[in-house]
């Protein structure tokens, strides 16, 4: 297996993940390939589905979902639902960070939820839209390569998802409800012990796989905004806007009354 592409900044989760891709390959689990990827694999409309059976899923308006293949079922079910989808661009790497899915504009202008669902259709098709541009996010799905009972995870490496996160809480776009969730195979759930969260980890308040319905109630806090003594400098590099978001939220904290 190649050397995944965000590997070194964590051993201990660069094992977990290096361990997970190779048994998804191993088993036969995996659709496409795994390497530096949140994978897709057999069972993922299942486990959407079950993601679905969450009374606060039933009760979201709008619903926060990452880009990747193994959340199609997600984003697909959503648009049906007659929710509002903000995915965000694949890596981050527009000039703006978020699309806008309306299945009412969708359908109105004759575009297939089940083109609208995939990243590609997503982001030729979804409105553009700034972070604070976005509607308090009553629901959200983040990519996964491991999870843990007990809430924790870990991406692909690359720092997205945190990120996205502590944005998020520090323009005040998540409820104080607002569940963390995922949909994974139940060979990416490992012992609680292999997953050590860093301060700046986002945990999850629900895990959903092709058999169960997993609800953590996690031991984590989470953070209260960015980490980004924790942003690392590829992410400053090739992330278009970020230097400039940090910027804005920076001189905003500092405006606040005290």
């Amino acid at each position: 297996m190649e050397t995944a592409r965000w590997a070194g900044r964590n051993e201990n989760k660069d094992e977990v993940r290096h361990r997970v891709w190779s048994s998804m390959v191993e088993h036969g689990i995996n659709v496409g390939p795994v390497d530096s990827r949140i994978p897709n694999y057999v069972g993922a409309d299942q486990a959407a589905l079950n993601l679905s059976r969450l009374p606060q899923w039933q009760a979201a308006r709008t619903v926060k979902c990452n880009p990747d293949p193994p959340q199609i079922p997600v984003r697909l079910r959503a648009l049906y639902e007659g929710k509002i989808v903000y995915a965000p661009v694949p890596e981050l790497l527009k000039p703006y960070p978020f699309v806008r899915l309306d299945p009412d504009v969708l359908e109105q202008k004759g575009i297939q939820f089940e083109l609208a669902a995939t990243s590609q259709g997503f982001v030729e098709y979804g409105q553009p839209v700034e972070f604070v541009d976005m509607e308090l996010l009553d629901f959200v799905v983040v990519g996964c390569v491991a999870v843990s009972r007990n809430g924790g995870r870990t991406g692909k490496g690359g720092g997205f998802a945190d990120l996205e996160l502590g944005i998020f809480r520090e323009l005040g776009k998540l409820k104080s409800d607002t569940l963390i969730t995922t949909t994974v195979h139940s060979t990416q759930v490992v012992d609680d012990s292999r997953l050590v969260m860093m301060d700046h980890d986002s945990a999850l308040h629900a895990i959903a796989t092709e058999q169960e319905l997993i609800q953590t109630n996690t031991p984590y806090s989470q953070p209260d905004g960015v980490s980004w003594d924790a942003v690392q400098p590829d992410q400053y590099r090739d992330i278009p806007f970020l230097k400039t978001l940090r910027d804005t939220l920076q001189s905003r904290n500092q405006e606040r009354p005290q």
